[in-house]
């Protein structure tokens, strides 16, 4: 599988992305496998993130975007985070159906990859699926996500720059955006700027670079607000060169600085999750966890005391 992923096989790729999603426990050891062997070949590509609420036209701005990538002769690679059926656990937005086009183009991946009730709508596997279109040869992995609680603080963690697409609505939207968000956003991108929504977008583009001018600026970059209709295809080019900036900008020290950083995050975090899942799947340990958790819940115990108890009997396991 590795020779033809490196070869840019998009069947072996699918193959590799169902691999790292399976839950058997031979599949998880195989994928890591596959992962460590993979790993020299990636870092290559440009890591894109995406979000915004449902109805924002996120989808129609990845598939023409998409499109306008892969005339100019890139490889992009679509990982669209979905949020999971809690009946059947699997896609419910089925983004190939909204990206027809775009998955028939021979240059495009689009892969839609449900969640799994992870928080924030993304977890290890999307990380990973990322690794492995870099490793296929793709030059663009554009990362979708549901836009909703905490996926944006998740996404922006493992992308190189961050987009948050916003609708016309000036003062009303500004209401109802997170301040934590907008400073997460590397570019503010308000769509559907067309028709009658045209002035109502330049508005909203206004107030927007107002409230980032009240921001603290990052090292190298300042957010940027642009305006753009995904449905008429107005403002895209404008987009991907503000992308081409971002780079310019940031330089190959910045880039691999802000990747080492992620790379570490993602470290805490996985081995955090461990410890839980060992926790609340251990059969020794299982029952004190649940005691603690209720515990704590019930005013019993600080989480202090808790945690450390817990930490006392992980390390008596050794």
């Amino acid at each position: 599988m590795k020779d033809q992923l490196l070869k840019g096989d998009i069947r072996a790729l699918s193959k590799a992305i169902t691999l790292i999603e399976s839950k058997k426990p031979e599949h998880k050891e195989e994928s890591q496998k596959l992962l460590q062997e993979i790993l020299p070949h990636t870092g290559k590509s440009k890591r894109i993130g995406i979000s915004g609420v449902p109805g924002v036209g996120k989808s129609t701005f990845i598939e023409q975007l998409g499109l306008m990538l892969c005339e100019k002769n890139l490889k992009v690679a679509v990982l669209a985070v979905d949020p999971s059926s809690p009946i059947s656990g699997g896609s419910i937005m089925g983004d190939k159906t909204r990206m027809e086009s775009l998955s028939r183009h021979p240059n495009a991946f689009v892969r839609p990859s449900p969640t799994s009730g992870a928080l924030g709508g993304v977890e290890r596997k999307t990380r990973e699926s990322m690794l492995l279109c870099e490793a296929a040869g793709f030059d663009v992995v554009l990362i979708e996500t549901v836009g909703v609680g905490q996926s944006e603080v998740a996404v922006s963690g493992m992308v190189d720059v961050f987009s948050v697409m916003l609708v016309p609505g000036a003062g009303d939207d500004l209401q109802g955006i997170k301040k934590g968000i907008i400073e997460l956003a590397d570019l503010l991108v308000i769509n559907k700027a067309d028709g009658d929504q045209k002035t109502l977008a330049e508005m909203a583009k206004s107030h927007y670079q107002n409230a980032l001018s009240l921001l603290s600026h990052k090292d190298f970059w300042q957010a940027k607000v642009i305006t753009c209709s995904a449905r008429d295809n107005i403002g895209l080019d404008g987009y991907w060169n503000e992308i081409e900036n971002w780079y310019k900008a940031a330089g190959k020290e910045n880039l691999e600085t802000k990747r080492k950083n992620q790379a570490k995050s993602w470290l805490k975090e996985l081995l955090n999750n461990m410890i839980e899942d060992e926790l609340a799947t251990d059969p020794s340990l299982k029952s004190q966890w649940q005691s603690a958790l209720s515990d704590v819940a019930a005013s019993k115990q600080t989480p202090f005391q808790a945690a450390n108890q817990l930490f006392k009997l992980l390390r008596s396991k050794k």
